[in-house]
């Protein structure tokens, strides 16, 4: 099946899409980008019509400032210039669910569905610190210069014993995202705090994640389901967090009911 590469809004905007059917938007996290739901994308195109957006500052979207706000109209302006019909639903992992759920928040009726990985709503005070030191090494050694940090955070410690050739999987990755862009999105997350919202959240919800996510936290997650009065929770075992990189059938295997229910 084809993937089409996609270029609106005088090329700084950028997606790719696959499959035909009702449209599934996935927003990819801060330390992957798009390739990393590649081993699902498959079989989620052979029912959806999936378009994966480049978050600002990746695969040449523009970087944008402002925080979640400015996120969240870049998604809306994303939908209306890539074309997503009636009904779809939002997927996002990391960075991209929050990002997802800011969006069903302040739109909720554009979408009918959110799938929601390894997301959180805000971060405690140690986690808003792990983005500033690396935005901060970011900026004096360059996005390379985080890779190690990026695949601790990205896989558990099993994970990068049975495969150290991640780090550089996710140096050559880094490599590829613009800095501003990097640093905006390392200081949306430190300063988004979704929480109080969470009880308005009325879109149907299936928060994913894996047991061993270092950089957000089951609890993070369970928080979501918890307050949220349309959300349900499945936890992966042994999985770090990104469940669609590391785990992908597992993710399939977690995701796929509430996919194709009415």
């Amino acid at each position: 099946m084809q993937i089409d590469e996609l270029a609106v809004a005088d090329g700084d905007l950028t997606a790719a899409r696959m499959g035909g059917g009702r449209d599934l938007v996935v927003l990819h996290s801060l330390l992957t980008d798009r390739h990393a739901f590649d081993a699902v994308l498959p079989e989620l195109a052979a029912r959806f019509r999936v378009t994966l957006p480049n978050l600002p500052g990746f695969h040449g979207s523009k970087p944008i400032e402002g925080g979640v706000e400015s996120y969240v109209a870049w998604l809306a302006r994303a939908f209306d210039e890539l074309g997503i019909g009636a009904d779809p639903i939002l997927m996002g992992n990391g960075f991209g669910g929050t990002v997802a759920l800011a969006f069903a928040l302040a739109h909720g009726g554009r979408i009918a569905k959110l799938v929601l990985c390894d997301a959180a709503p805000g971060f405690p005070a140690a986690g808003k610190q792990a983005f500033r030191i690396m935005a901060a090494s970011a900026a004096e050694g360059g996005m390379g210069a985080i890779a190690e940090i990026a695949a601790k955070r990205v896989f558990h410690t099993v994970h990068l014993g049975k495969y150290p050739e991640a780090v550089e999987e996710r140096r050559t990755v880094l490599l590829q995202i613009d800095p501003a862009g990097f640093r905006a999105a390392c200081m949306t997350l430190i300063e988004a705090d979704l929480v109080a919202d969470l009880p308005s959240l009325a879109v149907p919800t299936l928060v994913v994640c894996g047991e061993l996510d270092q950089a957000t936290p089951p609890e993070l997650n369970r928080l979501i389901a918890a307050k949220a009065p349309a959300a349900g929770y499945i936890e992966l075992p042994r999985c770090g967090h990104c469940p669609p990189l590391e785990q992908p059938e597992a993710f399939l295997g977690a995701i796929w009911e509430f996919l194709k229910a009415a």
